[in-house]
């Protein structure tokens, strides 16, 4: 009951947004979002103690790995809607034009939960594009030319990528039919992978991994993932970045068990494609000139790291790829809050134009430097933690060659992301330093929630948090 409570609080806040009463539509998306972020919580936590939750057979139910996805689409759904509060308020925009956003804001946060609850892949496709429509109106909130182009970059991009990636699914079961048939559920599919055609699993594979790789901003398809996110609000930044292509990733990593123990190369296609964004990312994020595009492409070098991690095919580098998920989620959306707090500030994206932040502006240069930091991969941040579990992994799975560019492509984007920085905190300006704007209550109260939970999951992982990592990699070994 509870997991459909969770999709129901999305939709009626949507629909409650519409209506013209005053601050009505930013409270119950608040509101909606706590609530979900609780009964995420009791889910994870049914899971971790009694196994499981089946809500309707073969259509929802959750299970270690998606009552991991869903505590971080929460989590970070929660935290953007109470930063929206001040970061939406500090814009002059027109009453109606922002219940549009929070209803938007709810419809996007509904099409998310639903992708990790759902069994069926072909309505798991469906949920997936339900995003791309939604966000794409979040995009281009702004009306601006750029933020236009942006948005139909992105839509273009991402339904030709769903077309590539719903004939993989086709595929698929076509596969199951040749085998004898079944549940078309992921359980259905794993139970019938070993009678399967190698081949149609394979083509079928390659086909969802460019498809919703597309989504997922994986290289070469991550040409829209840039714009968007220089262009959309940032508390949207922070949904797009740290949980959207999480959980479009975790459709792919769906497919991993399917595979498991046939004859086709699922593994080796992850590592390559993993390596190669995370090669070009970490180049890219030397020239960059925009902070807000700094952190999107950082977010294409760790789609890249943890698909990478689920190939290495053993059970501790599917706990890494977890670890991982876990701690860009929450970190790539720190350093969005800390972005549009900077924007806010300063009132440009440009990194060149940004200089002295810590002086004009001491939260937004430290939320700034913080998020960084801890995205960079910089000890002891969750974010070095996780890579240096999956590095341990691909060296005692013998993949020393991968695991010697994952270091050199991550050393790379360190330094890239740590230049840009000290330039805008520490920098000295050419002219007179002005102070910062006053950055508003609910922006500073998220910056300091989650930039808790940035450095104390650094420092210590509850052991709760440790058992859902275990059950959602013991779901990718079956």
């Amino acid at each position: 009951m509870n997991v459909i409570i969770l999709l129901i609080l999305p939709l009626a806040a949507a629909v409650l947004s519409f209506l013209p009463i005053r601050r009505l539509a930013s409270g119950v998306t608040v509101v909606s979002s706590l609530v979900v972020l609780v009964v995420s919580a009791q889910i994870a936590g049914q899971v971790v103690s009694a196994g499981p939750v089946v809500a309707f057979p073969k259509w929802i139910a959750v299970d270690g790995l998606s009552a991991l996805m869903l505590l971080l689409i929460a989590f970070v759904g929660a935290m953007a809607a109470f930063f929206s509060l001040g970061y939406m308020s500090s814009n002059s925009h027109e009453p109606r034009r922002l219940r549009l956003y929070y209803a938007n804001f709810n419809l996007f946060i509904f099409s998310m939960l639903a992708i990790p609850v759902l069994v069926e892949p072909t309505l798991v496709w469906i949920v997936v594009e339900l995003t791309t429509l939604c966000s794409a109106l979040l995009v281009c909130f702004e009306n601006t030319h750029e933020a236009l182009e942006a948005a139909w970059k992105y839509v273009v991009l991402s339904l030709m990528g769903a077309a590539v990636a719903l004939l993989g699914f086709l595929m698929l079961f076509a596969a199951m039919q040749v085998a004898g048939g079944g549940t078309y559920t992921w359980d259905g599919l794993v139970a019938a992978a070993p009678r399967m055609p190698a081949v149609l699993l394979e083509a079928a594979f390659v086909m969802i991994l460019v498809g919703l790789g597309t989504k997922a901003g994986l290289v070469p398809m991550h040409t829209w993932l840039p714009d968007a996110h220089s262009q959309a609000p940032s508390p949207v930044c922070a949904l797009l970045s740290g949980v959207e292509t999480t959980a479009v990733l975790y459709v792919i990593l769906r497919l991993f068990p399917i595979l498991k123990g046939t004859s086709a190369h699922a593994e080796v296609w992850a590592v390559v494609f993993g390596l190669v964004s995370v090669g070009v990312a970490a180049f890219l994020l030397l020239q960059v000139s925009d902070y807000k595009r700094m952190f999107a492409f950082s977010t294409v070098e760790h789609m890249g790291i943890i698909l990478l991690a689920a190939g290495l095919g053993t059970s501790s580098a599917h706990y890494g790829a977890l670890y991982q998920a876990l701690s860009h989620t929450l970190t790539k959306s720190f350093c969005f809050f800390a972005a549009g707090a900077t924007l806010l500030a300063v009132g440009t994206r440009e990194i060149s134009s940004v200089r002295g932040l810590i002086r004009t502006s001491p939260v937004a240069g430290a939320s700034l430097l913080l998020g960084g930091l801890a995205i960079a991969g910089a000890p002891p941040f969750a974010v070095f933690l996780s890579e240096f579990s999956i590095f341990r992994a691909g060296l005692a799975k013998g993949q020393y060659l991968a695991m010697a560019l994952l270091v050199f492509f991550v050393a790379i984007g360190f330094f890239g992301i740590l230049q840009h920085l000290n330039h805008m905190v520490f920098g000295t300006s050419n002219g007179d330093e002005k102070p910062g704007v006053r950055l508003p209550a609910s922006c500073v109260v998220v910056l300091c929630v989650v930039a808790l939970l940035v450095i104390g999951l650094g420092l210590y992982l509850p052991e709760p948090l440790h058992q859902l990592l275990r059950l959602g990699a013991a779901a990718l070994e079956r």
